[in-house]
């Protein structure tokens, strides 16, 4: 579908109101369950990752993290959501189709709001930015690679000197890769799937209803007007490693049938 033609039929279809279908939406919340179980296996637990454990990374599957005491204690108990908990979900995303929306209110009137925060590189900087977010956990992939491990054990550390009381998870690998498989099928091929689509994907099992704000992945918005790629800059992935427009072309069909709901415009 050329992108020209993928903008009229969005913008044709805004005509309509948008309805849950809850057929569609229960079917496909059951083949995630299948393929990756977000309520079970999202991230690292003591139940699903006891002490001992030779947990094999996300990307560099060679690598292999043997679970010691000392890791083993900064993993929940069990996981902290459940399946569909929340009624109402906010995903929102980095593009800058979000910029000078107004749906801030709209984001904030969600029961719960999965966001990617451009973070601050040092302590305190990192640690005042998190203040602006009550009650937010922080999601880190400590098990994308071994390099990604160091420097998310160090944001926990840190976190549990300033804020005892903030959740801080890693996402598990293998979670992870069962995603990836499970988009595969569905047409996304990547090197690596975007943050966005394994939060969307997560979000899909613990809520009832879903959101996505911010999502996009054309140089213009479907008015034609041109955009920056995300709301703070203009830096694009590197080729190949994601594949932006074919995650949006499956989070559109899903709109279409009903399973989510895709905000492409300004908020009233």
């Amino acid at each position: 579908v050329k992108t020209s033609e993928l903008f009229e039929r969005w913008r044709n279809l805004q005509v309509c109101k948008w309805q849950q279908n809850m057929v569609e939406t229960n079917n496909f919340k059951m083949s995630l369950s299948r393929c990756c179980n977000a309520p079970s296996f999202l991230f690292t637990t003591k139940r699903n990752t006891p002490a001992g454990t030779k947990l094999r990374y996300e990307v560099d599957t060679s690598g292999i993290l043997p679970i010691s005491t000392e890791v083993f204690k900064m993993f929940p108990d069990d996981m902290p959501y459940s399946k569909s908990q929340f009624k109402k979900c906010a995903v929102v995303g980095n593009g800058g189709i979000i910029k000078n929306s107004k749906c801030g209110k709209e984001i904030d009137s969600a029961d719960f709001v999965f966001r990617f925060q451009k973070l601050e590189k040092w302590r305190r900087p990192f640690y005042e930015v998190l203040q602006n977010y009550e009650n937010s956990s922080v999601v880190l992939p400590a098990f994308y690679n071994t390099r990604n491990t160091d420097v998310s054990f160090r944001v926990k550390y840190m976190l549990d000197d300033f804020d005892a009381q903030r959740g801080v998870f890693f996402f598990h690998p293998q979670y992870l890769l069962n995603v990836q498989r499970f988009w595969t099928v569905q047409g996304v091929r990547a090197k690596r799937l975007s943050s966005g689509l394994m939060l969307v994907t997560a979000a899909m099992e613990l809520c009832e209803e879903v959101h996505l704000y911010g999502f996009w992945a054309f140089p213009m918005n479907p008015s034609g007007i041109f955009i920056t790629h995300h709301y703070y800059d203009n830096v694009k992935p590197r080729p190949g490693f994601h594949a932006m427009p074919h995650e949006i072309f499956n989070f559109l069909h899903m709109h279409t049938r009903g399973i989510l709901h895709v905000h492409s415009g300004p908020c009233t």
